[in-house]
């Protein structure tokens, strides 16, 4: 058994949701050099998609609508997955999807994007204007982008308020599905806190970087906030041997 899937399998073993609705999907994905954008490696559209499908779309049950993105470690290529996986649903949508960029430590949405951070979040936050004016339109796809907005040195107390979860609920009823990308667990509390008012979140582990102690301690610190963990995503994971062989084996 390889270290990566006994990391994820550790993860999946210390989150115990036993016959809960929501399961750690073992799941491995690589990034490539197509689709990239202003400099920055896109995640893969067919990754992209399997992980699209596995949560969102093939669903028997009503699929979450609202999850966070967070990853164990800095560096993990969260937000790269992020808009990646907007991007593919917001072709399968039947209204517009969000993507909120509630990272507000190291935000890069908007460059990823080739968007810019005129008015975001924390904006959203302390205004009063309806949720739709914070929503930038991503030139062609169905896509808005609401991100960070202008940041301040408690900006990320802004995330712990009822302020937030009055915003949450109305991106639930403007948008089929709204993905929030956040800061790294291990670091800082934020995706925590957002979590606790969303349908779940997805864990982003960094192969040859993210240590098992690190994974089972995150696990664990979700399992005591009582926040699904959707799926555990290995990312930038290398092959030995080509990756279409690979999958065949």
């Amino acid at each position: 058994m390889s270290r990566h899937f006994e990391l994820i399998q550790e993860t999946a073993k210390e989150e115990n949701l036993g016959s809960t609705p929501t399961t750690v999907e073992q799941t491995f994905f690589s990034p490539r050099d197509r689709g990239r954008r202003n400099g920055h490696r896109r995640w893969a559209s067919d990754d992209a998609l399997r992980l699209v499908q596995q949560i969102f779309l093939l669903q028997a049950q009503e699929p979450p609508r609202v999850v966070v993105f967070a990853g164990v470690d800095h560096g993990s290529g969260c937000s790269q997955i992020c808009a990646s996986v907007a991007e593919t649903l917001a072709k399968n949508a039947r209204r517009p999807v969000c993507l909120v960029e509630a990272n507000f430590r190291s935000p890069g949405l908007p460059e990823l994007l080739g968007t810019t951070n005129h008015r975001g979040l924390t904006d959203a936050l302390l205004r009063g204007d309806p949720i739709s004016f914070f929503a930038e339109h991503v030139a062609g796809v169905n896509l808005r982008l609401i991100s960070s907005g202008a940041l301040a040195a408690d900006s990320p107390s802004l995330l712990s308020s009822e302020r937030l979860r009055e915003r949450l609920a109305e991106l639930r009823k403007e948008f089929d599905f709204v993905i929030i990308d956040t800061p790294p667990l291990t670091q800082y509390s934020d995706a925590i806190a957002v979590s606790q008012l969303v349908d779940g979140l997805v864990l982003i582990l960094e192969a040859d970087v993210t240590r098992r102690e690190a994974a089972a301690v995150v696990a664990a610190n979700l399992r005591s906030a009582n926040i699904p963990i959707l799926a555990a995503v290995l990312n930038k994971r290398t092959f030995p041997i080509p990756e279409k062989l690979y999958r065949r084996l």
